[in-house]
């Protein structure tokens, strides 16, 4: 399995963006998939979630700009970022865990490998 993060780019403030993470490969499920991104110099912060179920929770710096979003069918989470800010300059990786098929199925918990964002002033 693996995770393929795009989307990012760069944009002016004001601006908006939509980041994908798309899980490929032996593919059975997919359970919670997070967001994440990191600012030079700072710590890797969590950014949104979404759960099997579609419920959803955001850091409180993006609740009211960002939405995270799923399309089961296609493996795939997506990240809609509007009025974008200077300070939401960053690397953004998305984890995911899940199910593979197999006899016995596994599980695993994977990192894609990041998209940057860049937003002016």
């Amino acid at each position: 399995v693996q995770l393929q993060a795009s989307g990012g780019g760069l944009v002016q403030a004001g601006g908006s963006l939509r980041l994908s993470c798309v899980a490929s490969g032996n593919v059975k499920s997919i359970n919670a998939v997070e967001w994440y991104r990191q600012a030079p110099g700072k710590q890797r912060e969590l950014v949104a979630v979404i759960g099997r179920d579609g419920n959803t929770n955001y850091h409180d710096s993006v609740r009211s700009r960002f939405t995270i979003s799923r399309d089961n069918a296609k493996n795939t989470v997506y990240l809609q970022m509007i009025r974008l800010k200077p300070e939401d300059t960053a690397i953004y990786y998305c984890a995911a865990e899940g199910g593979t098929y197999g006899d016995p199925p596994q599980m695993y918990r994977l990192w894609g490998q990041g998209t940057q964002v860049t937003v002016s002033s």
